[in-house]
């Protein structure tokens, strides 16, 4: 196949993919989804199949079961019932018998110790999706120069595999609740001492914090963002990923900014997340610190 034709199918079956993100709460059946594509029904699920690597309705069953996953275990204020209602499915068991395929846990189990290691395993075929067909690009336009406050902050650091920092997410939760400060009064900050790609799983550092001058909680501390320049790039789409973020900032923007970095980690601020928000419509802003 010709570049130019390739390229031409490449894109209308990725806006498949961005279709399915957008419409994940309604019918997605093979017809409606093949005419997004402007493809024949009788061959698309094939043509889905042999490019994505898994069926198209098994797709789109691993996102409604991965926000359903994602909800159990981090809004333990949300119902059983209401969460596999909104995956899709009739009731508690219906819903149980499809997260223990998927994930080999069930709803209960998932919400009281969910296996870390597992939930890797089960995402990971829409990791690879995401990461070939779904990488966003960006332009020098993106990046905007801020005056950055200073502002305290509450951290608790994760320690080892970051594949496991679901963990520590569940305890800042916990922590945020008890302090009454949801993210909607206390921004959500993340801090980048290490890149994931260049240490050991067991030596990867990094820092969640919320916006506050509370007291710190167990296994907690205060600290500070500094005040400063600072370049800000804004990704829109799931914030699980922010290698090409990272990329453009330092590889294309930065070497051609005539801009100086302070000696300072980069940080993101998790403007808005999933699953609080659709994964295509969470908003993450990554900050480079500047002299």
């Amino acid at each position: 196949m010709k570049r130019d034709r390739r390229n031409a199918y490449l894109q209308r079956m990725r806006r498949v993919l961005d279709f399915i993100d957008a419409h994940l709460n309604e019918p997605l059946d093979v017809g409606r989804l093949s005419a997004v594509a402007a493809f024949s029904p009788f061959h698309f699920q094939r043509q889905f199949s042999a490019l994505f690597g898994l069926s198209a309705g098994a797709y789109v069953r691993a996102l409604r079961l991965k926000r359903a996953g994602t909800r159990l275990a981090f809004r333990n204020h949300e119902t059983v019932t209401a969460i596999a209602l909104d995956a899709g499915y009739e009731g508690n068991e219906a819903f149980a018998r499809a997260l223990r395929g998927w994930l080999a846990q069930s709803p209960s189990g998932l919400r009281s110790q969910p296996d870390w290691d597992a939930w890797q395993v089960a995402i990971a075929p829409l990791n690879h999706v995401r990461r070939q067909h779904m990488t966003k690009t960006f332009a020098f336009s993106d990046v905007r120069i801020v005056d950055f406050p200073a502002t305290p902050v509450v951290i608790l650091s994760h320690r080892g595999n970051p594949a496991r920092i679901g963990e520590s997410i569940r305890k800042l939760i916990e922590w945020r609740r008890a302090n009454g400060l949801p993210p909607s009064r206390a921004a959500t900050f993340n801090i980048f001492p290490d890149d994931p790609d260049e240490v050991l799983p067991e030596a990867f550092r990094m820092d969640l914090a919320v916006a506050t001058d509370r007291a710190a909680g167990e296994g907690m501390v205060r600290g500070a963002l500094p005040a400063g320049r600072c370049a800000v790039l804004r990704q829109t789409g799931s914030g699980d990923d922010l290698r090409a973020a990272f990329a453009f900032l330092y590889g294309e923007w930065w070497p051609q900014s005539g801009e100086e970095a302070r000696d300072a980690p980069p940080f993101a601020q998790r403007v808005s997340f999933y699953p609080d928000v659709a994964e295509h419509e969470a908003v993450t802003d990554l900050f480079l610190p500047l002299k």
